[in-house]
């Protein structure tokens, strides 16, 4: 299975805060801790080698609790109980509940976790390196997980519940499971016989990655909720957090960046039952919005004691959450999430907890064996595939014309002739400058529209090899974004079983460039990707 990479910029699919961050830009230096090389982990431990036992002790009695009813693989087991001890420590990556695993970087993310894991156990042998999924069960946006896309064709998951998606219970899912095609076992068994949503994404990612160790972390717990507390408290009635980003968000600006996301001065949820809705303060009192909930300060402050799961952090605060519980370190987030990280060190600094070092996940695109055929016979190289159809069809055409069909030449010869004429008239009258100025503007731009109009003609008379050149850019960008985007991994793994573990072997952690995967006829994926 041959691995090409494309350069991050060539890829035209990053924003430049993104890419100004992979190319260690000074300017935005201060708003991380350590830039993502296997060398930077040293100090990384050492920093977090502070973590408290009481913390990892909780965890590991937390961990056990949620794997009671999944079947838990020996090296999933074996890395619970490595938790507890002081030389073990996370890589993480997080992502909703998305429907049968959701979009291909779903498994991207995973991949990257486990292979990064595996690269600093053999640079740093004396230590243990568990990868974690960090399972977004408080998140309430159904609408954003519930279908995905296999084979061209959108299936999605209805149902009315309402709250936190990881506590849904799983009864709608009858009519899905029945719709989905090909080999679907292991979905069926996770969405039957489990309770809720949570539970259910638990157990079919243990299926996909315990034999790597992959522990799955649902932070919708009590215990847990319990390390947050100091938190809470400094959030809702301090609003800390709140002064702290907005203060980071001014100085990304004044840098010309714009934040990813914004903090507000309450950054919890309340929880209940069917209920996910932010806290606000009012008048003297806090309310539920949306809601007839009331508290007094001293009410919500019992709560904080009592009932901590009750209190749902929001985007702001949850990665310094997964900090607190987690010997954490690094995250491998997507651009979007790396870039609001870069807006939240100083609330680490401000709860004097270390900041993890921001790995970017591997983005892949898989390249099936009948458009890799269709592909060679563009005799387009791969990097090409990348930009806009209009550029691509135009780099097609131009290099199998017969013709010359730029004008560059002679709208640069054009232009020359033009300025000499400028300068011969303005010493007659200075007032012919901007006249001849305005005849060549119209002359060259009569220019360009011949050329536009050479070339669609040119496009018609190759047509059929567009259409081929257009196959191949549907298959690969489907509905013209990426195929990571949009399609879901069944599209390999129901024809190639083996598809995550060559994910998990081809993938490196520590090369930010863009990996293409490409199947030859007799491995496996013979389907193309629609």
């Amino acid at each position: 299975m041959p691995l090409q990479k494309i350069p991050f910029r060539s890829a035209h699919a990053f924003s430049e805060f993104f890419l100004k961050y992979i190319e260690q830009d000074e300017a935005l230096k201060p708003f991380y801790g350590r830039f993502p090389s296997p060398e930077a982990f040293q100090g990384q431990l050492k920093d977090k080698s502070g973590f408290p036992a009481s913390a990892r002790n909780t965890l590991v009695k937390v961990l056990q609790r949620q794997y009671e009813s999944v079947k838990q693989q020996p090296a999933v087991e074996a890395n619970i109980r490595a938790l507890g001890d002081a030389k073990t420590f996370t890589v993480t990556t997080g992502h909703q509940l998305s429907v049968f695993t959701g979009p291909l970087y779903f498994v991207f993310k995973i991949a990257t976790v486990i292979q990064a894991c595996r690269q600093l156990k053999a640079k740093y042998p004396a230590y243990h390196f568990v990868p974690v999924y960090w399972a977004a069960s408080e998140d309430h946006d159904y609408e954003e997980i519930k279908s995905f896309r296999l084979n061209g064709k959108k299936y999605t998951w209805e149902t009315d519940q309402q709250g936190a998606v990881g506590r849904f219970h799983t009864q709608d899912f009858k009519k899905l499971l029945a719709e989905v095609p090909g080999e679907i076992g292991l979905f069926r068994d996770a969405y039957t016989r489990s309770a809720t949503l949570g539970e259910a994404v638990r157990r079919y990612v243990n299926a996909l990655f315990g034999e790597e160790g992959l522990i799955v972390v649902d932070a919708d717990d009590r215990e847990l909720k319990r390390l947050l507390q100091p938190v809470m408290s400094a959030d809702v009635f301090e609003h800390t957090p709140f002064q702290t980003v907005e203060a980071t968000n001014k100085k990304l600006e004044a840098l010309g960046y714009h934040p990813q996301v914004n903090p507000r001065e309450i950054n919890f949820f309340y929880l209940e039952p069917g209920l996910r809705s932010r806290i606000e303060r009012q008048g003297d009192g806090f309310v539920v919005v949306d809601t007839a909930l009331r508290f007094t300060k001293e009410e919500l402050l019992q709560k904080m004691e009592q009932t901590p799961e009750q209190f749902s952090p929001n985007v702001i605060l949850r990665p310094l959450y997964q900090e607190l519980i987690l010997p954490n370190l690094a995250y491998v987030g997507g651009p979007a999430e790396l870039v609001y990280w870069l807006e939240l060190k100083g609330v680490f600094d401000l709860f004097k907890t270390p900041f993890p070092i921001l790995l970017p996940r591997n983005f892949g695109l898989i390249v099936d064996a009948p458009t890799a055929r269709k592909m060679s016979k563009t005799r387009l190289h791969l990097e090409a595939f990348f930009e806009s159809k209009n550029e691509l069809f135009k780099r097609w055409v131009i290099q199998h014309s017969s013709h010359d069909l730029s004008l560059d030449a002679a709208a640069n010869s054009l232009a020359g002739l033009m300025e000499e004429v400028k300068r011969r008239s303005e010493k007659i009258d200075p007032t012919l400058g901007p006249m001849t100025e305005a005849h060549a503007t119209r002359m060259l731009k009569a220019m360009r529209t011949i050329e536009q109009k050479m070339m669609r003609a040119e496009k018609r008379k190759q047509s059929d090899g567009l259409r081929q050149v257009e196959a191949v850019k549907d298959a690969l960008f489907p509905n013209g974004g990426l195929q990571e985007r949009t399609d879901n991994f069944l599209n390999f793994y129901q024809t190639d079983p083996g598809f995550i573990q060559k994910l998990i072997e081809h993938f490196d952690p520590f090369d930010f460039q863009f990996h293409v995967l490409t199947y030859h006829e007799q491995e496996g994926t013979s389907k193309a990707v629609s």
